[in-house]
């Protein structure tokens, strides 16, 4: 078998839940790492098995059974040293993300390959954290994870070429398509998605159009599958502002956040999560 054996994830949050789905849909035995609530993190992963089935997507098998590969456990330090891969996917705050991946460090077998699904922090400052940094890379899944059919590779000079070809070689696995792309600001798609989303959003600040007017010229002008402004509420407005924050530091001005975005977030309009963002969102 190509794939891991056994898949640590640090996080049980939408992605983190969804990280573990894809893997035990794919056979692999996944143990969640979450110190909130970790029954909130195990009912997500069903519930994204239930949808997965009603879609006819897990191949024949029932929720049930593939839900039977997960386990959730307290923090990063119970997950053990039998891993063959471990995903970090708690908040875009650097200081967590430092202080997780330290203790994976001190708790993971020597041979376990670690990745953050970091969506623009360096993979090159993250790897500081570990004593071999070669055995790290960015895997950066996108959201809804189930669904999406990308993940974007990302290699720190450090990173062994080993590592970056077993990654590749488990995306492809997942029947997931990826791209590689060196360690800088924002990567390529944060890069990208979080300028136009910016943009779209100083335009509804500046009252050039409404937001549905914004969302359809992109989508039916330029073949967009989804606005920059559903985009947003999607990945969550927080989770943008924390992005550009981050761009905005170290690539310039060009990502200073909109204050539209910044009211939104203080008033807790983070988008499909919260039922309410740039649009409405039904059965959050």
């Amino acid at each position: 078998m190509t794939y891991p054996q056994h898949v640590g994830v640090v996080g049980g949050g939408r992605m983190g839940a969804g990280i573990a789905q894809v893997f035990a849909t794919l056979g692999s035995l996944v143990t969640i790492a979450e110190a909130g609530d970790q029954t909130a993190s195990l009912e997500r992963v069903a519930d994204g098995l239930a949808r997965a089935h009603e879609r006819g997507k897990l191949g024949g098998a029932l929720p049930a059974d593939v839900l039977r590969r997960v386990f959730v456990v307290g923090g990063p330090h119970e997950l053990g040293r039998d891993l063959d891969l471990v995903v970090e996917a708690v908040p875009e705050i650097p200081a967590l993300k430092v202080e997780v991946l330290a203790a994976l460090d001190a708790t993971v077998s020597p041979s376990t390959l670690i990745a953050s699904n970091t969506s623009s922090i360096s993979i090159a400052e993250l790897g500081a954290a570990l004593t071999d940094p070669s055995r790290f890379v960015g895997m950066h899944f996108f959201n809804p994870v189930p669904a999406s059919t990308l993940v974007e590779i990302v290699r720190a000079p450090a990173t062994s070429p080993d590592v970056v070809d077993r990654v590749r070689q488990w995306v492809s696995e997942l029947g997931k398509s990826e791209i590689l792309v060196n360690d800088s600001p924002g990567f390529a798609t944060s890069r990208l998605g979080v300028c136009l989303g910016l943009e779209a959003i100083r335009m509804l600040e500046e009252g050039v159009a409404d937001a549905e007017s914004i969302d359809r010229a992109m989508e039916l002008g330029y073949k967009h599958p989804m606005g920059p402004l559903r985009s947003t509420d999607l990945v969550g407005l927080d989770v943008r502002l924390a992005i550009a924050e981050h761009l905005a530091s170290t690539l310039g001005e060009r990502f200073t956040p909109p204050q539209l975005l910044r009211d939104k977030v203080a008033r807790g309009e983070l988008g499909r999560k919260s039922g309410t963002g740039f649009h409405r969102w039904e059965n959050a």
